[in-house]
């Protein structure tokens, strides 16, 4: 998935990183160990950031507060909530039949319990007596029937990937929905605490036809509902008073929309905003310094890549992908693309995701990878001995974000120095998301920068990208022996089974130079002082994490 603020990715989606696009297209368990700080900073110095599990909890409530958004979402219909605007609102407003934690645990969400007696059904046990924002009462018809609008063709779901294996949704009783599978796919429930997994009113949703996700009530089932929405503004989320669960600490939440990255840096530093997630890189330092709040980091279950897209010209060759890779300068792009916030890594994949894998198993995906070191000579002899002195490879580059037109930049440098000729070809950053959706827009592009961050605990969130059928797989790569490990992987709902099989894909993907990662990326959330309570974690793209910002003191 991809996004604006930063750029894109996802596990059949689309993010982005500083700046990069919002895919318009389709489409973890994470250790206490990940509140403790790096081991280094990206060249062996001391770290530039502390990764925190969380903000202190809110001392007290607020009648309202004001949350800097970069971008304005085009629609709040959960069908099409794939980017970090839409969901960084939808998660206070709807909810899933699974709910991931600020920990990014999964937990039980609307659905208060779930079996799996066969390798091919899951039983969806629901909570009784949850509202809908608009008076209803929810029942076993309304998750069927929203759970179906994602598997409508004609809807054109982004979470569609989701629903691949599944072959029947339907009401087991009042308040109980069983899925039957085509196959055993382990993906299917962890994607229930996504926005794949969202549950709105039947009834609202038809009532408002076409406009629903634009205008009017979203009719689910959150601590917030849709208040007002100045298109081109701001949006304001209401507590909603029939709430379920735990009672939202803001009566109010204003989200303004400030595209300008100086402009939502100013808003912050003045206290028009309270707070804000994606924080510009190139805002860090004034933040951190500025005594007006507390700049925080936390995992973000994010890798900065650069996306191969083309096999045709001189990256079909591997020894080139290989020698491009290995003449990056990793460290430098850290510190002058990501401010020194974050850890250089020769992985698609972040280290987080494999927290729940055997001690062997998380080694192996990782000590087994080609090193991120740079090593210009054995670039310069792998060019050579490929024949491909003096040849184009073209790189998208665009003002979007630093991660984006920094990263292009050292690509450049990285294959001048061994003997390419890296051309960059700027794009708008209004159209930088059409290389996620559109072929066309992709023409000529040998690779581009893309920030890919998980939706699932799950390391096969990305690396399910490089199989022939995968989303992202736009440079048409095809291995049928990778093809069948992807397929056992979805298969094994065992996790020790399933993370083992997944190292050699990864390991695959790397040698591979399917992408070539460049860094790992946590979240970003400033908090001015009478504000606290925001979760750190990425968490806050499908968790309800406005419910809990309350005031300091």
């Amino acid at each position: 998935m991809a996004r604006t603020l930063p750029p894109s990715r996802g596990g059949g989606r689309l993010r982005r990183g500083l700046g990069a696009a919002s895919a318009a297209a389709t489409a973890l368990v994470l250790a206490a160990a990940c509140s403790g700080p790096p081991a280094a900073g990206p060249s062996g110095s001391a770290p530039a950031y502390r990764l925190s599990a969380g903000t202190p909890a809110a001392k007290g409530d607020l009648a309202s507060f004001t949350w800097a958004l970069y971008a304005e979402p085009p629609t709040l219909d959960y069908i099409y909530a794939f980017d970090y605007e839409q969901n960084m609102i939808l998660s206070n407003v709807c909810e899933s039949l699974m709910r991931w934690t600020p920990q990014l645990k999964e937990e039980p969400g609307l659905a208060e319990k779930v079996e799996r007696p066969n390798p091919t059904t899951f039983v969806f046990d629901l909570r009784p007596g949850v509202r809908f924002h608009d008076g209803g009462v929810m029942t076993a018809d309304d998750v069927v029937y929203s759970l179906k609008r994602q598997m409508e063709p004609a809807l054109g779901s982004y979470w569609v990937q989701s629903f691949q294996n599944v072959a029947s949704v339907a009401k087991s009783g009042p308040l109980q929905v069983t899925v039957r599978l085509k196959r055993p796919d382990s993906q299917f429930p962890q994607y229930m605490a996504t926005a794949a997994g969202v549950v709105a009113g039947a009834r609202g949703v038809r009532a408002a036809g076409k406009n629903y996700g634009t205008s009017g009530s979203l009719d689910c089932t959150g601590p917030y509902r849709l208040g007002s929405w100045t298109k081109g503004q701001s949006l304001t989320l209401d507590r909603f008073p029939g709430y379920w669960g735990k009672r939202a600490k803001s009566a109010k939440v204003r989200f303004d929309f400030l595209t300008d990255p100086s402009a939502l840096t100013n808003a912050l530093l003045s206290g028009e905003a309270d707070g804000s997630y994606l924080v510009p890189t190139e805002s860090y330092n004034r933040l951190r310094g500025s005594g007006v709040g507390t700049l925080w980091f936390g995992e973000g279950l994010t890798t900065v890549n650069v996306n191969v897209t083309s096999l045709k010209g001189a990256l079909g060759d591997v020894r080139v992908r290989r020698a491009l890779s290995m003449a990056l300068d990793r460290p430098g792009f850290v510190k002058a693309g990501l401010s020194g916030v974050g850890t250089v890594t020769n992985s698609v994949s972040p280290r987080a995701a494999w927290d729940a894998a055997p001690p062997a198993v998380r080694k192996s995906a990782f000590d087994d990878l080609p090193s991120a070191r740079q090593d210009l000579t054995l670039a310069r002899a792998l060019i050579k001995q490929a024949g491909a002195t003096g040849r184009t490879v073209t790189v998208a580059t665009s003002p979007i974000g630093q991660d984006v037109s920094l990263l292009a930049t050292a690509v450049q440098a990285a294959g001048t120095e061994i003997g390419l000729n890296v051309k960059l070809k700027t794009i708008a950053p209004n159209a930088y998301t059409a290389l996620f959706s559109d072929p066309k827009a992709r023409a000529g592009l040998d690779m581009f920068p893309e920030t890919y961050y998980l939706s699932l605990s799950d390391p096969m969130d990305v690396l399910s990208n490089f199989s022939t059928t995968g989303f992202q797989n736009y440079a048409g790569y095809s291995d049928p022996a990778y093809d069948r490990l992807v397929a056992r992987a979805v298969a094994a709902y065992d996790p020790d089974e399933r993370l083992a099989i997944e190292a050699k894909l990864q390991k695959t993907a790397a040698d591979e130079v399917l992408w070539m990662p460049a860094a790992e990326w946590p979240t970003s959330v400033f908090l001015n002082k009478r504000l606290t309570g925001a979760p750190t974690t990425i968490s806050y793209l499908y968790y309800p994490w406005a419910a809990d910002v309350g005031a300091a003191g």
